[in-house]
């Protein structure tokens, strides 16, 4: 039948793929099926190779990463829909450098369970394919696409813990509650396609600037949309899965939850809000505020209620979450120059966030294993018989307070510089909540501070902490990024500048 066709001069053209582009993935899926031979063929005392498997086709994949940012040229293949320019090569970076963080923090903990390793770190490493599949979507379709391929494994590893009650709830809240969002994104979706007749941001773009951006429907599709991916990273009122979720699965699937698939949900909202939707920012604005504001300040004041370890970083996740929405507030006022800076800010709020968050969860799963605790005050006295996890958590928790030297202080400072280079009372106001925000979340973090380096150790016990490596690496790597950062922004300031995209509607 194809032949037919195409002997009868049907039209069909085999569309021009870039190779080098597309290597990322392309490394990144023949990793999926080395390590699904490896898994088959190794006995169960050798499932350990599939983790090595996964590590080294994340790092292989950096490679292709590496060579096109030295080309300095963006690649479109498939009309449009799949674009390679310099934001799509940061967060791919990003999200290559989360996953490998994550095999590291997982080695130790999945491998002392009952289940099998292999199929962990296929699912992990296909979530990865997904997000690094997002950061050059600039179609509707290949969005949602990106969406299903980073989400379908990550709803699998949230319920990892099958025989645990809490791991099978996990997994359902998680699950059910993303199969919803994502009908209220297609329904958003498909408005915006009937009303434009493409699915292509670019077009959508042009469309919503125009005669289309004036009708209620495109206003209730844009809504949709963004109200679909509000769900992804965990935005209020669209939370309640986190805290259940961050607890009930793997700590190290908690850690990735946190920061790789909530940056791939913000890398999709700052494409549709930037290319598809930039010409109804009067639209966007005042949504994005609503859910900015309520985000940040209900993500604090739970966190501030809680004692275990695990949910207070989950609460303290969704709050960050608020943090990153506010630039986004004001898009669309002051002109292209606050524009960059909205842009900027919030890719490079997500890259030290990641590091941070990470570290932090590394501390976590180390100390965890020592009191099969995940109760703040169990973390009593911590500096007395493991001083090197103490000093670090107290930096990452620096940093996520924005506290000097740690880099979180670098990052809050951009986000706050870019909200209120707008120069509108909305602007002004989000600062202030953003600033009284921040006063709230140095609560919880200092509160841990004190109870890890003033309160008495509650049983006695000052048996030291035994680190595995690739626990040490995660935390050493994480903890150094932080310092470095914090201290010489320019490391990651520079690149954040650069993230641009490559075609911006009125550019």
């Amino acid at each position: 039948m194809l032949a037919t066709l195409l002997a009868a001069g049907s039209g069909f053209v085999r569309p021009a793929i870039d190779w080098h582009a597309l290597a990322p993935e392309v490394i990144l899926v023949i990793t999926i099926a080395v390590a699904l031979l490896v898994d088959v063929s190794t006995d169960d005392g050798s499932r350990w190779t599939v983790s090595s498997v996964a590590g080294i086709g994340l790092l292989a994949a950096m490679v292709p990463i590496l060579t096109l940012a030295a080309d300095d040229s963006s690649r479109v293949m498939f009309g449009g829909a799949y674009v390679v320019d310099d934001f799509a090569l940061v967060l791919k970076g990003l999200f290559l450098v989360a996953g490998y963080l994550t095999i590291l923090l997982s080695s130790t903990t999945i491998a002392e369970g009952d289940y099998h390793e292999g199929e962990y770190y296929l699912l992990l490493v296909s979530s990865v394919l997904g997000m690094t599949f997002m950061a050059s979507a600039r179609d509707l379709i290949s969005i949602f696409v990106a969406l299903e391929m980073l989400s379908i494994p990550a709803y699998l590893l949230a319920s990892w813990r099958k025989r645990t009650q809490t791991g099978i709830e996990a997994g359902m809240k998680y699950y059910l509650m993303g199969v919803f969002a994502t009908a209220v994104m297609l329904y958003g979706m498909s408005l915006i396609y009937g009303g434009t007749g493409s699915t292509l941001l670019a077009d959508v773009g042009q469309s919503v600037a125009g005669s289309f951006g004036d009708k209620p429907v495109a206003v209730i599709g844009i809504v949709f949309t963004l109200v679909g991916f509000a769900f992804k990273i965990s935005a209020v009122p669209f939370h309640h899965w986190a805290p259940d979720t961050y607890e009930g699965a793997p700590t190290p699937i908690t850690a990735f939850l946190s920061v790789a698939s909530k940056s791939a949900g913000f890398v999709a909202i700052l494409q549709l809000v930037f290319i598809g939707f930039y010409g109804r920012t009067d639209t966007v604005r005042p949504l994005i505020f609503v859910l900015a504001v309520l985000t940040m300040t209900v993500g604090n004041v739970i966190a501030l209620r809680q004692t275990n370890i695990v949910r207070l970083f989950a609460y303290s996740s969704v709050a960050q979450a608020g943090f990153i929405l506010a630039p986004l507030a004001v898009v669309g006022s002051g002109g292209t120059d606050v524009a960059d800076k909205i842009l900027s800010s919030v890719v490079l709020y997500l890259v030290v966030y990641t590091v941070m968050n990470l570290g932090a969860f590394g501390v976590i799963i180390t100390v965890s294993r020592r009191l099969r605790s995940g109760e703040i005050a169990d973390w009593a006295g911590l500096f007395t018989y493991a001083p090197g996890l103490a000093v670090a958590m107290g930096a990452f928790l620096f940093g996520l307070g924005g506290i000097p030297p740690a880099a979180g202080w670098f990052a809050k400072f951009q986000l706050f510089n870019a909200v209120v280079s707008a120069g509108t009372p909305a602007a002004y106001a989000m600062g202030v909540v953003m600033a009284v925000n921040s006063v709230l979340s140095l609560a919880y973090y200092l509160g841990v501070m004190r109870t890890m380096f003033m309160d008495d150790v509650p049983d006695g016990d000052l048996t030291p902490v035994r680190v595995p490596v690739p626990l040490g690496a995660a935390v050493g790597l994480a903890l150094v990024a932080t310092l470095v950062i914090g201290v010489v922004p320019s490391v990651v300031a520079d690149m954040a500048d650069g993230a641009t995209f490559a075609f911006l509607p009125g550019r």
